[in-house]
């Protein structure tokens, strides 16, 4: 039986959009001025008094709990099954009975959400008119419904912008990674808070610190690149984006907690095997960086580290993160990584899965099968009430502090305007445009000139909209998604002739469009070749219980990047070799653009291209950002977070290894990156003229001078590398300890002020503890990690 509502209502107060046929006369004597008598006793206790003090409501209304109601508020449970839409009639489903009235599922996961795997589509997924209907409808239901009438929180998955319809689709975080500026990524994060509080939501999943040290693994997309400071300070600025947004604040859940993308072969949630002194050093620290900031929630990770499951490691969640770390936030799985503990054969049976997970410090079940059964194990004594009262607190604390008690509802003036949402495409743009590498410029040829006579625009991601966007996106709008071709045909000027072939697909070995692809370069002046690789689900993909594609040898799909497409080559698929060798025969001037979520072996394309771009999955605004990048409207600054291997021999590779004798060549060749950590071009050259070094009580003050000696304005990515000369352990032989993006006009000097914390330069020493080690380090500064021109040791103590 479905639970129907035939109102749908666009402005709800406490008293408004009575869902007509399950509530009763008798519900509306809840509401009153400034208060909701949730537990329906005519009274109002402590914990439905918006001015009583929030650990005294908190008390008062765990009192009141049974032990089946504590374990209810720590479930997690799918959203979307719980409504159907038609048209414009929204109704809650049986499954809402079941996991609200009978399960007490305190929070709901995806409730907005709509892509292949949900089923939800533009035809019948939520915009965001319709998910204020909806998430006021699903919040009645359950503060009506259940006995103690707690409201639910609402997580949706926050990656590179709200995934749900109708919202901003940002670019990837190794897009996002590569324009090195936290404080842009600060606003994006307030803005996907935005968006996802203003339509009901709570929580967002988001941002992924994983560091990627392989570019084989599939989400590599997802994060911010190989190395720990610059994840540690990028994580940090979306995290406060989203939780100090000051009118529309969401709980930010990084993930995945932890080494998840450090798995042997790259395999998504793989073995890991990493030393005490790798972990606290490399792996830990982004994930301490954004707790000592004041993250909210974290997200345990699939894998496991020398055999113990991250989700049921106590060593991890609470002796460091919780204890150590004084993390006050809520511990939550990752979809069914609890349940996987039996599958890895450390758990008998869910029930015994649930018990590893709670003993270890996991707060909330994200699937919410196995934590039903704690009822159970508190009765056998194999988990303490106390336990779940220590959860439960702290997922109670987070519903009052973010008034889910005092107002559960929106109202549709509150709901996103057409401005807000405009501002968000105009930030999407910028962050885009920052985003993008220049790889390769021989000649200058770029910018191309908008008054060029024609041009040709091929290539299978030249105009594919959803190859833009990467995992983790909803269904788009027709003409929401701007592709290289659409951004291209605004650039130039109208008496351009603009040819297009796609020549091929991403996978799919037909030849039938390269004949095409030949005749439209060949009747052009320039070629503009848009290749790659995708994340884009389609409605023929099949799925893990996970949400993880299953990785398949289908060529007709385009995807082989994207959660659960790991790969064990890295070149170019399909024909798109074959399509670079004949656009390079033409003769004409090649530019390559690249479009894809990993670090792909590109030697052909480094040999073959007069130029190159790498401009990840840049988002909704993706092809205006290529555009301007292209015909100069914007200087590129974009500066690699991965290195970008010649093989996939090569791989693991990344800048920041352990000094060793023999770590450069391979009997094949050389041992270094075809593109290093760091590397970017722009249209301009900078100069680094001086350095001057500063101790201070808790940190070294540097100071850069750099000039733009080009001719044009534009960005320049200052990076100070450290290397501690000698120390108690082996160490890598540089780590990145500060950056800076900074705007220069042509000609112009500055003096660039950067500040190296002295407890970056600590070392660790086991058990927990850390030190600063006295001696000699050697500081390097310059605009890439293989291009440091300038170099001072100084000792300090």
């Amino acid at each position: 039986m479905k639970l129907k509502s035939k109102l749908i209502c666009l402005s709800i107060g406490w008293a408004a959009c009575m869902p007509t046929l399950y509530v009763s006369a008798q519900k509306e004597d809840i509401y009153h001025q400034g208060w909701i008598d949730f537990n329906k006793n005519g009274t109002k206790d402590v914990y439905e008094d918006p001015k009583a003090n929030i650990d005294a409501r908190i008390d008062d209304l765990m009192r009141q709990m049974t032990l089946e109601e504590k374990a209810g508020q720590l479930l997690t449970k799918f959203g979307w099954p719980l409504y159907e839409r038609k048209g414009d009639q929204i109704t809650l489903t049986a499954e809402a009975q079941k996991t609200l009235a009978e399960q007490g599922t305190g929070s709901l996961w995806g409730f907005m959400r709509a892509d292949p795997w949900t089923q939800k589509t533009l035809i019948n997924g939520l915009n965001p008119t319709y998910a204020i209907t909806a998430t006021n409808l699903v919040q009645r239901y359950c503060i009506e419904h259940t006995r103690l009438g707690i409201p639910l929180l609402l997580a949706e998955e926050c990656p590179h912008g709200h995934m749900a319809i109708g919202t901003t689709s940002f670019p990837t975080g190794i897009g996002q990674a590569s324009t090195w500026n936290p404080d842009l990524l600060r606003r994006m994060g307030a803005a996907q808070a935005k968006e996802v509080r203003k339509q009901g939501g709570h929580i967002g999943y988001g941002p992924v610190v994983d560091l990627a040290k392989d570019s084989r693994w599939s989400r590599v997309e997802e994060g911010f690149g190989e190395d720990p400071f610059l994840a540690g300070e990028l994580g940090v600025a979306v995290m406060q984006g989203m939780q100090e947004n000051p009118d529309y604040p969401v709980i930010s859940t990084v993930k995945h907690f932890t080494a998840y993308g450090s798995t042997e072969g790259g395999h998504n949630g793989g073995s890991a095997h990493l030393g005490e002194t790798e972990l606290n050093e490399q792996i830990l620290p982004p994930f301490r960086k954004v707790v000592e900031a004041g993250l909210l929630s974290l997200m345990t990770s699939y894998n496991e580290i020398d055999g113990v499951p991250c989700t049921g490691n106590p060593y991890l969640l609470t002796e460091v993160v919780k204890k150590r770390w004084g993390f006050k936030g809520f511990i939550v799985s990752d979809l069914f990584s609890i349940d996987g503990m039996t599958s890895l054969g450390v758990a008998e049976d869910l029930k015994d899965a649930a018990r590893i997970a709670l003993n270890a410090g996991v707060d909330s079940d994200l699937g919410g099968q196995a934590y039903l059964r704690l009822p159970e194990l508190v009765k056998e004594g194999k988990v303490s009430e106390a336990r779940i009262d220590e959860a439960l607190r702290q997922i109670l604390y987070l519903k009052f502090s973010f008034g889910l008690f005092d107002k559960p509802f929106r109202t549709e003036a509150e709901g996103l305007t057409k401005e807000e949402l405009a501002e968000h495409r105009a930030l999407a743009r910028e962050i885009a445009r920052q985003s993008i590498v220049l790889l390769k410029n021989d000649k200058q040829i770029l910018p191309l000139k908008k008054e060029i006579r024609s041009i040709a625009v091929i290539g299978p991601n030249a105009d594919t909209p959803y190859n833009m966007l990467g995992d983790y996106t909803a269904p788009q709008a027709e003409g929401q998604v701007v592709t290289v071709l659409e951004g291209i045909r605004k650039a130039v000027s109208k008496h351009t002739i603009v040819n297009y072939a796609k020549g091929c697909a991403i996978r799919d070995m037909s030849d039938k469009g390269l004949a095409e692809a030949r005749e439209a370069a060949e009747k052009s002046d320039a070629i503009v070749l848009v290749l790659g690789g995708s994340s884009a689900r389609d409605f023929r993909t099949e799925y893990e219980a996970t949400a993880a594609a299953k990785a398949s040898q289908n060529e007709e799909s385009d995807m082989e990047s994207g959660e659960g497409n790991d790969r064990k080559t890295l070149t170019l698929m399909g024909r798109q070799h074959e399509l670079l060798e004949m656009m390079k025969a033409t003769g004409k001037p090649l530019v390559v653009v690249l479009i894809k979520g990993r670090p792909l072996a590109v030697k052909d394309c480094d040999e073959i291209a007069d130029a190159l771009i790498d401009a990840w999955y840049p988002g909704i605004e993706g092809g205006n950002a290529v555009a301007d990048v292209l015909f100069g409207d914007y200087n590129p600054a974009g500066r690699l977070t991965v290195s970008v291997p010649e093989s996939v021999g090569q791989v693991p590779v990344f800048y920041n290894h352990n000094r060793s004798n023999n770590r450069s060549n391979y009997v094949e060749g050389t041992g270094k990156p075809l593109y290093p950590f760091g590397y970017g071009l722009s249209y301009t050259t900078f100069t680094y003229d001086k350095m001057t070094l500063t101790p201070e009580t808790d940190a070294l003050k540097v100071r850069v001078q750099v000039t733009n000696s080009g001719a044009k304005a534009g960005d320049e990515v200052i990076q100070v590398y450290v290397k501690d000369k000698v120390c108690s352990h082996a160490k890598p032989i540089m780590e990145l300890k500060a950056f800076r993006r900074v705007h220069f006009d042509a000609g112009e000097t500055q003096e660039v002020e950067l500040r190296i914390p002295r407890a970056e330069l600590e070392v660790y020493q086991g058990n927990g503890q850390w030190t600063f080690e006295p001696g000699e380090f050697v500081i390097m500064a310059g605009g890439s990690s293989d291009k440091l021109p300038l170099n001072e040791t100084i000792y300090l103590k």
